[in-house]
């Protein structure tokens, strides 16, 4: 046995239908720590990878949504557990890839832990909260109740974990499946959420993980057909907003462009649980 030996550098790959494979395209890109050197190679998402992202998601969404309200929470649960069991690697990467403290990037993974515990527990409770019982002029029983959107793309902002947990723990626990582009600029952390989700009892398909370019992958999820809403927090640009705003206007998607400054380490309010929901109003007659 040779004394020294070389270590296996991890490729960070994609997060698609619940494996992990590299681009179709064969393309990487560097991505460096907050010192400018080198940390890892992420692979560069394609076109092709997106359209087999939405598929995945699509093929999910059906059993997904069909679960109880409880047993969706049950799962995100189960990501909080697995999470907090390797959040000594988390915390490592968010100090190599944004230069944090140690002291901050445990403040960022508690935060991303117990946002996760938070968005369990409102699963079944949303209904009550958003759902109505409606009077109406005759013998019937009007409900409202919230339905989920179905594919819903994100472009995550740049908090490379907890801001990655605020967008995608919302949509999933309310039925919906997710295509999500991870930070241009710190990807890796993405990655290794999906390696928990992969093994959090969470289905392959709800949760889709692209890396790469913003500004290639993003219009073509706009202009798809088969996904219903696009969340664009993570975009900076003005004029790419705008065009993925028009792009997603031609299927009529759901479109949520927050303003920008939210601060992630603040208690979430309701809205991103409701932001892609439908609502379905169902009649039944009185006695029947």
């Amino acid at each position: 046995m040779p004394s020294t030996r070389i270590d296996v550098r991890k490729t960070y790959k994609l997060y698609i239908g619940g494996q992990f494979p590299r681009s179709e395209s064969g393309r990487s890109y560097v991505v460096n720590d907050a010192k400018g050197r080198l940390l890892a190679n992420a692979a560069q998402a394609s076109r092709k990878d997106a359209r087999d992202a939405v598929q995945a998601a699509r093929k999910a969404f059906p059993g997904w949504s069909g679960r109880t309200a409880y047993n969706r929470g049950q799962v995100v649960y189960r990501i909080a557990e697995v999470l907090e069991g390797r959040r000594e690697q988390f915390e490592a990467e968010l100090r190599a890839s944004e230069g944090v403290t140690a002291v901050k990037a445990r403040t960022y993974v508690d935060a991303a832990i117990d946002r996760l515990v938070w968005y369990a527990g409102w699963a079944d409770k949303i209904t009550q909260v958003v759902g109505n019982a409606n009077p109406v002029a005759g013998p019937f029983f009007n409900l409202s109740t919230p339905e989920p959107s179905g594919v819903v793309a994100v472009v995550a902002p740049r908090g490379p974990l907890l801001g990655l947990v605020s967008v995608v723990a919302p949509l999933i626990i309310t039925g919906n499946t997710v295509v999500v582009i991870a930070s241009e600029a710190h990807p890796l952390t993405a990655i290794t959420l999906g390696e928990v989700m992969a093994t959090s009892d969470l289905p392959g398909g709800v949760v889709n993980v692209l890396t790469g370019s913003v500004s290639e992958i993003a219009p073509w999820l706009a202009s798809h057909m088969d996904v219903n809403g696009i969340d664009l927090t993570g975009v900076d640009d003005d004029a790419l907003a705008r065009d993925l705003e028009v792009a997603a206007a031609d299927n009529l998607k759901r479109v949520r462009r927050p303003a920008p400054g939210t601060d992630w380490l603040a208690e979430p309010d309701l809205d991103r649980m409701t932001a892609f929901l439908e609502t379905k109003t169902v009649w039944h007659p009185i006695g029947v």
